[in-house]
């Protein structure tokens, strides 16, 4: 048999809303999976050259071990996979990878899991750890991850006008996630929830007050500071972000900025001062999250 699967890059937290926001956005990996090709790993785009092609990368884990949750050996099969998602810049390529293990492994082994979103959210969340980016991988849209497993998905504004912007070096969810404080100040939590709550509005039903919502006081300062160390331009970036009065957030742990266009704003180079370093994407909004096709049923 062959199947495709195609999942989304997510940002996730989107200011205040720490460890539970996501919004996917139109940046995808592909992977087909073929029983009938010689067994093997090969990578295509972002990470070709850079992850291993020995079955311990995290897609070859995940699909591992849902046949382990299942007790079912899979069969001897081939991964291709095409990534356009930038690797350790804070847009969900984890989770990506892990939706697509679910997704390969359900449709490989005839599970069914695949048919339940919620299902391969469930399962796609506790191996990789992410909820939030996980809600947005599969559900697409503007996701809210509850921490009792539940999602509420919300269709984003039309006017969204979503801006990557990458810059050269990675950053380490794990190292990102180091740099939080262990207890916030009980102002800063009533900052992040009153914020948290503006920020559904601006992203479902008015982006005018984006500037305002995106605001954060748990995780974007120690995130930034880290990057900042690595790539001193992050800070002329933010500068003059703030200046034309973009909206912006840290996508997930960072170091990818998140802004939003609007009016006659448009991002450059020569406007960011980066030529040459930073990658200024414009994905758009993803209405869908994951999408499988299976090209060649079992016989």
């Amino acid at each position: 048999m062959r199947v495709r699967v195609a999942v989304p890059a997510t940002s996730a937290n989107l200011g205040p809303g720490f460890d539970c926001f996501g919004l996917a956005l139109d940046l995808v990996n592909e992977v087909t999976l073929d029983t009938a090709a010689p067994p093997g790993v090969r990578w295509e785009g972002e990470g070709a050259g850079e992850l291993p092609v020995d079955g311990s990368d995290l897609l070859s884990a995940t699909i591992a071990v849902v046949a382990q949750r299942f007790d079912l050996p899979p069969p001897p099969f081939a991964l291709a996979a095409g990534n356009r998602i930038p690797l350790a810049r804070g847009l969900g390529s984890s989770s990506a990878a892990a939706v697509a293990g679910v997704v390969l492994a359900s449709a490989l082994l005839d599970l069914g899991v695949h048919a339940d979103r919620r299902s391969v959210f469930a399962l796609a969340a506790e191996i990789e750890g992410h909820p939030d980016n996980a809600a947005a991988a599969v559900f697409g849209g503007f996701t809210i991850a509850m921490p009792d497993g539940a999602v509420r998905r919300l269709e984003p504004h039309p006017d969204l006008r979503p801006v990557l912007l990458v810059p050269p070096a990675p950053l380490a969810t794990s190292e990102a996630r180091a740099a939080l404080p262990a207890t916030v100040a009980f102002a800063d939590a009533a900052f992040n929830v009153a914020h948290a709550a503006l920020a559904v509005e601006a992203i479902a039903r008015d982006p005018s007050l984006l500037v305002a919502a995106l605001q954060d006081r748990l995780h974007q300062r120690e995130r930034i500071a880290i990057a900042a160390a690595a790539d001193p331009e992050l800070e002329d970036v933010l500068d003059v972000l703030a200046s034309r009065r973009v909206p912006w957030c840290v996508s997930g742990a960072g170091p990818s900025i998140l802004a939003f266009e609007h009016g006659g704003s448009e991002l450059t180079p020569e406007v960011l001062g980066t030529p040459g370093s930073w990658r200024i994407l414009r994905p758009g909004v993803r209405a869908a999250g994951f999408e499988l096709v299976v090209e060649d049923p079992p016989a």
